[in-house]
């Protein structure tokens, strides 16, 4: 295939299937806190916060890992302060011990903290500054998790970027992205070019799911399923990657792979794909070509929607993974673009309003809605054009997906903010 098509999409695996430590948005707060930290040079006897409704709406309800349940924006740039290292990013808190416990907790009653919501466009936007005596210093994070824009200390700034909000930024490779051109790369990558990624991917969210199974972590939706409705194959997939998510909401310590910044994406469009592939005895090679799939059409969708919305991520990991399981399955392409068509068709309408332990349920909902659009496309009864959002080709329906959940969706998600955050003490800018 040409090659610059070709590099951009490896460059997109290995810049999108990132290592993360916990709900990506709270460790992101604590990344820009353990810099902020470290560019003060001492431990701050005050910290100022202000992030954008999204980050709010993502850090609200999530347990902040090594903090013993500990949620919230203060509790992660605490986290952060007393036990992070910066040059981990977005597993900054991953060397935290029991110790640092207590110290974390004490630190929140002897330091004065104050959030506020920002006021600024960006619908990703982290500003921490910490305060000791006459000192300060402030870290700025827009558009992505790890997306460091500006970092200054008693009014001298080290590094003053312009604070692009445009997800293109992350990547600007992602307008490459076309349902056809994935397919073929999935045909035709030299495994070795994205061996280690993919294989981190298996291996990391495999583990926590396994451990979602095992132990009882939030609403235990992932145990559940399997208790209520057994071992059919489709439902050990959704219970599958339910349970990494039970475990990843509720505190636990493990990391995750992500997609599209996203550890619940991450998860949502690898461990299906994993758990059909032991299920058919299909080789690793084939499992690797087919988490190509997945993690590109995830990508590809969320990629026009944005890293925040009100539209729930796991919905575009569903499709991803309903790509991805298809192709096991022997699914031409036809098949597989129906499949992602398919499963839009049955589940766009699920909104995002915040991370918490129901997302564990909403990725049960997205796999099985992708399991459905698989299964309709491989007996050839699939949705058609017209049909409600439904675009004339693949490529029009995810754009039609792309500007509900970018555009018209955004008073939507200001609403679920506001009714997520008042009485909870955070002042608007």
């Amino acid at each position: 295939m040409d090659k610059k098509i070709y590099d951009s999409y490896v460059s997109i695996l290995k810049s999108e299937l990132l290592s993360a430590l916990g709900c990506t948005e709270p460790i992101a707060v604590a990344y820009a806190a353990a810099l902020a930290r470290d560019t003060l040079g001492a431990l701050p006897d005050r910290v100022e916060i202000s992030v954008s409704g999204n980050i709010l709406k993502n850090v609200k309800g999530v347990v902040v890992p090594h903090t013993d349940g500990l949620k919230g924006v203060d509790a992660a740039a605490a986290a952060g302060i007393i036990a992070g290292n910066a040059e981990k990013q977005l597993e900054c808190i991953s060397g935290a011990n029991h110790s640092d416990l207590e110290k974390i907790r004490q630190y929140l009653k002897t330091a004065q903290f104050e959030i506020t919501q920002s006021d600024s466009d960006c619908i990703f936007d982290i500003f921490v500054r910490v305060h000791k005596g006459e000192h300060s210093a402030g870290v700025r994070i827009v558009g992505h998790h790890t997306n460091v824009v500006y970092i200054e200390k008693d009014g001298q700034a080290t590094v003053d970027r312009c604070a692009n909000n445009d997800e293109a930024s992350v990547c600007p490779e992602y307008d490459l992205l076309n349902i056809a051109d994935i397919l073929e790369f999935a045909d035709e990558v030299a495994l070795d070019d994205v061996r280690e990624t993919i294989e981190r991917q298996i291996e990391y969210n495999s583990a926590i799911a396994a451990e979602g199974l095992k132990n009882d972590y939030g609403a235990r939706v992932g145990k559940l399923l399997l208790k209520g409705f057994g071992n059919d194959i489709h439902n050990v997939a959704k219970a599958t990657a339910a349970a990494g998510s039970d475990a990843r909401m509720n505190g636990c310590t493990m990391p995750v792979v992500i997609v599209s910044g996203s550890g619940n994406q991450g998860m949502t469009a690898s461990l299906p794909v994993i758990v059909f592939a032991k299920h058919l005895g299909c080789s690793h090679e084939q499992l690797l070509r087919a988490l190509v799939v997945s993690n590109l059409v995830t990508v590809r969708l969320k990629a026009r929607i944005g890293r925040l919305s009100a539209y729930c991520g796991a919905v575009s990991a569903g499709c991803g993974a309903a790509a991805g399981v298809c192709k096991l399955r022997g699914g031409s392409a036809g098949e597989i673009s129906h499949a992602i068509i398919n499963a839009i068709a049955i589940d766009s309408g699920m909104i995002c309003d915040g991370a918490k332990s129901s997302c564990a349920a909403k990725i049960a909902s997205a796999v099985e809605a992708g399991l459905i659009g698989m299964e309709m496309a491989l007996s050839g009864t699939n949705f058609s054009g017209g049909d409600g959002i439904l675009g004339d080709s693949i490529e029009g329906t995810i754009d039609n997906v792309g500007d509900i959940a970018r555009d018209s969706m955004r008073e939507i998600d200001e609403t679920i903010i506001k009714l997520m955050i008042q009485s909870r003490g955070v002042k608007s800018a």
